[in-house]
């Protein structure tokens, strides 16, 4: 069993996918830094995947910074590195513009990007009690939406 879920979608590589699901899960706070990963060998039993295609998974994330190989323990989930605000917007400004041009794309407005970006944001985090000062200065005065 996998501490997150993955639904495979057509269309998009297995391995991406992958990466998604467990950035999601760390993200989210399901996997907290130091916990166990699954092994390229659990990855590809419990997903039914090729060995290669969790390898590849993994190797991505730990690139990534996400995860981190300690000998003798095995690959656990990496405690997030310290960034200045400035750099974390700047690793978000390439998602930040593909969101604005699909939404645009789509006929949406600013105000429409904005809550829907919000209510998944609510969706995601609402139950880790998210109480980061970028997300008590986005909402609204007089509380929640």
């Amino acid at each position: 069993m996998l501490p997150f879920d993955v639904v495979f979608q057509p269309g998009e590589p297995p391995s991406r996918q992958i990466v998604y699901a467990a950035t999601r899960a760390v993200v989210s706070g399901e996997l907290p830094p130091g916990s166990a990963f699954p092994s390229v060998r659990e990855l590809s039993q419990a997903l039914k995947i090729n060995p290669n295609t969790a390898q590849k998974a993994v190797a991505e994330l730990t690139r990534a910074g996400l995860l981190v190989v300690r000998p003798g323990v095995g690959t656990v989930v990496a405690v997030p590195p310290r960034a200045s605000a400035a750099e974390r917007r700047q690793l978000l400004a390439g998602e930040v513009e593909r969101l604005v041009v699909e939404a645009r794309r789509l006929g949406l407005g600013r105000d429409d990007v904005v809550e829907a970006v919000h209510a998944r944001w609510e969706a995601l985090f609402a139950e880790a009690g998210d109480a980061t000062p970028s997300a008590r200065r986005a909402q609204p005065r007089g509380g929640r939406r």
